[in-house]
């Protein structure tokens, strides 16, 4: 059986190690080209990788003509403010929906599941006439906006909820607390693990959300990382160096929240079933 399955092993490892490889050449590109002067990063020898010298040219560029505190400060004021909304809301409707039986549950699942289906971009101008409506373009609450509810997060919490085994209620109900208790004191302290996959996936969607800061926040003193880096690119010559620089210097919080939280955002994708 070893012997059977050694070459199996071996084809696995070849291909996942290739695919390993194929994933991570652009982020390698990515690093090198910041290093490249313009010539360099737009010849058109595709193998030449390498920059013939290693300058800091552009991200010394890139530091003096934008505002990168003020950048990092927006985007982590969006995801801060859009963590705790989908905590607080995604986790009182799975409750609701895992653990609560009453009337239309069932077709109030399905409108969330429906919801989940459709694309984002369709919400877009609704979206954008209440919040011009209500005067609060170019601030942090416009930027909230869309993720004050969750449908991933409301799935991924029913999946939480109904998991956890009925004695728990009964329980608690024996003991006298309410609905209200029981969720607050019982159950909600076991459903953590998935409340921070749900903080990293939140994170995650928030930072790479492009369309909705663009087009809700045009100040430049409200922009947030990806907005700011797609302002960066020229309607007909670009530098290639400088935005790479940015770009490297965006992924940064990613990168350092990827690592501290790897076991809990594995674990949410295996939990919901879902993917990015």
């Amino acid at each position: 059986m070893r012997r059977k399955s050694l070459p199996s092993t071996i084809i696995m490892h070849g291909v996942l190690i290739i695919v390993s490889l194929v994933m991570i050449v652009p982020f390698l590109w990515m690093i090198l080209t910041s290093f490249k002067t313009v010539g360099e990063a737009v010849q058109l020898d595709p193998f030449v990788f390498f920059p013939s010298e290693l300058r800091m040219e552009a991200f010394t560029r890139v530091f003096t003509t934008n505002n990168f505190l003020n950048l990092y400060k927006n985007t982590l004021l969006m995801i801060a403010f859009r963590i705790l909304c989908a905590i607080v809301t995604a986790s009182m409707a799975g409750f609701a929906f895992g653990r609560l039986r009453f009337w239309g549950s069932n077709l109030a699942f399905s409108l969330v599941l429906v919801q989940m289906m459709i694309p984002p971009q369709i919400f877009i101008i609704p979206q954008y006439q209440m919040i011009s409506r209500m005067g609060m373009t170019n601030t942090i609450f416009a930027l909230v906006f869309p993720g004050l509810v969750t449908a991933f997060g409301t799935f991924l919490m029913r999946q939480a909820y109904k998991i956890l085994p009925k004695d728990l209620e009964e329980a608690a109900k024996l003991d006298g607390l309410s609905i209200g208790k029981t969720f607050l004191f019982i159950l909600a302290p076991l459903t953590k693990s998935c409340m921070v996959a749900l903080s990293v996936f939140t994170a995650v969607f928030a930072y790479k959300d492009l369309m909705w800061p663009m087009i809700v926040n045009t100040s430049k003193d409200s922009l947030v990382l990806a907005s700011a880096l797609a302002k960066m690119k020229g309607q007909y010559v670009s530098n290639y160096p400088e935005l790479m620089a940015a770009s490297l210097i965006a992924c940064v919080p990613m990168i350092v929240l990827y690592f501290i939280f790897q076991k809990q955002f594995i674990e949410g994708i295996a939990t919901s079933g879902g993917k990015l």
